[in-house]
């Protein structure tokens, strides 16, 4: 059986790490599912959500030199959003902040939108070799100088006494 990502699969639980889990899958292959990827809200202490010898249901979604990264939260229905901007519903007794609130701004002016600002572009080798080679040179001409300065300093020195 090839396991690819996407791929779901019926597991039992191996053994508990502060981590993550282990889990056997079919034709003796084991994979782990990372702390983050058991539920969809925050997980402190992996062992309030899974016991060794459980049998669970997984998604693979990666497999990395032979390593089989599984999750049991994509398996699980996403949260309701509470807003169009996709946000999370609030905490209860969270403090409630208005959409663009700032305190000392005047709030009567609309805010323009930002503008998405391009990714800057990859560097390429050369591109980083000239910025290493002009900082090397801006600091030798600094310490020639100063040296250059020192040496004119003592120079003088020595000629008056």
């Amino acid at each position: 059986m090839e396991l690819t990502v996407g791929t779901v699969l019926e597991g039992k639980v191996k053994s508990i790490t502060n981590f993550g889990a282990f889990i056997s899958l079919p034709e003796n292959k084991t994979g782990m599912v990372h702390i983050s990827e058991v539920a969809n809200a925050y997980v402190s202490d992996i062992r309030q959500h899974l016991t060794e010898g459980q049998d669970v249901k997984v998604m693979v979604i990666g497999t990395d030199n032979g390593k089989i990264n599984l999750s049991m939260k994509r398996l699980e229905p996403r949260p309701q959003r509470d807003n169009k901007a996709g946000r999370p519903a609030p905490r209860t007794g969270a403090p409630q902040r208005r959409e663009g609130s700032f305190q000392g701004k005047d709030q009567s002016q609309p805010r323009a939108p930002r503008a998405p600002v391009p990714p800057a572009a990859p560097k390429t080798a050369d591109q980083l070799f000239e910025e290493k080679l002009k900082a090397f040179m801006t600091e030798s001409d600094s310490k020639l100088s100063s040296l250059k300065a020192y040496s004119e300093h003592r120079g003088r020195s020595r000629r008056r006494g």
